[in-house]
């Protein structure tokens, strides 16, 4: 299976189109491109695995894996890139501003759903990131 983030740079932050086997979800936000700076820029252009993760703060979520010089890259839930994410992915149900969208968690689980049916069918699932 295949997520897509298609990127567009702003100064102000990272917005993309999400899709998964081509189909349109919605959006995601991330901070601005600095470099691949831990915690203050968003990752490079690629493709990465992505993991099932768990964790108190998110519940299910995504990791994205194999992230040059970084670590811990999570899809979580934020509708704010600069307040909520510190160099991960949120997606967005819809976009209100540059970094900032609304209804994270919804969308979050419909990816969430996604990704781990096909990690249930065994499947590799692949983020690919470009602009």
């Amino acid at each position: 299976m295949t997520v897509l983030l298609q990127r567009t740079y702003y100064e102000a932050g990272t917005p993309s189109a999400l899709f998964c086997n081509g189909q349109f979800l919605g959006f995601a936000i991330e901070l601005p491109w600095k470099s691949n700076q831990r915690h203050i820029s968003c990752i490079p252009e690629g493709v990465y695995p992505l993991k099932a993760r768990y964790s108190e703060k998110f519940g299910p979520h995504l990791q994205v894996l194999d992230v040059p010089d970084r670590s811990l890259i999570l899809l979580h839930p934020g509708n704010d890139a600069k307040r909520d994410l510190r160099g991960c992915i949120a997606p967005v149900t819809q976009l209100t501003g540059l970094g900032k969208g609304t209804h994270s968690k919804a969308l979050l689980q419909k990816l969430v759903s996604l990704c781990y049916q096909a990690f249930d069918r065994n499947e590799n699932v692949l983020l690919t990131i470009k602009s």
